[in-house]
């Protein structure tokens, strides 16, 4: 199995693309969600469905994420971090960053993978989902800032064969 781990310039790019606007980003600690710090996973599996990679968000990233790709006010995701969950609007637009987001993976050379689930903040995640979002070795992580929203962690984890 060969999956491609994305750099953070190609991280930084993809969100500049998709969001349309002006994305700095940094290194970062690793995601480390709890539930007073909720964190959005996509799941992406390979053609036999086994699990590959993980995109981890922060919540604050995620309600920035999801306001900007449908340009919803920046009010709207403060508000849904201060609830400390993500309202169905915001969850539905990250599903489409994170649907979008497959194409870090997709590469030539690389292994074909498809988004196969989404746990948005602030709602139950699967602890094998959380286990592997906790493993170190080949992962991604860095802090994204969305011009005019703010700034949050995303993780991409490669996991273990």
């Amino acid at each position: 199995m060969s999956i491609h781990l994305p750099l953070s310039k190609e991280i930084r790019d993809l969100f500049a693309d998709l969001l349309d606007r002006r994305i700095e980003i940094g290194p970062a600690s690793p995601l480390a969600p709890t539930e007073l710090r909720p964190a959005t996973f996509g799941v992406y599996v390979d053609d036999s469905l086994q699990v590959a990679a993980l995109v981890g968000l922060d919540l604050d990233l995620s309600a920035y994420a999801g306001a900007a790709i449908g340009l919803v006010p920046r009010s709207v995701a403060v508000n849904s971090i201060h609830w400390n969950m993500l309202t169905p609007l915001l969850e539905e637009n990250l599903r489409e960053v994170l649907n979008i987001a497959v194409t870090l993976f997709n590469v030539p050379g690389a292994d074909h993978l498809r988004l196969y689930d989404v746990h948005a903040a602030g709602a139950a995640v699967p602890q094998d989902v959380l286990a592997r979002a906790l493993t170190l070795g080949r992962r991604t992580d860095v802090c994204i800032d969305v011009a005019g929203y703010g700034s949050g962690v995303l993780s991409v984890v490669l996991t273990p064969l």
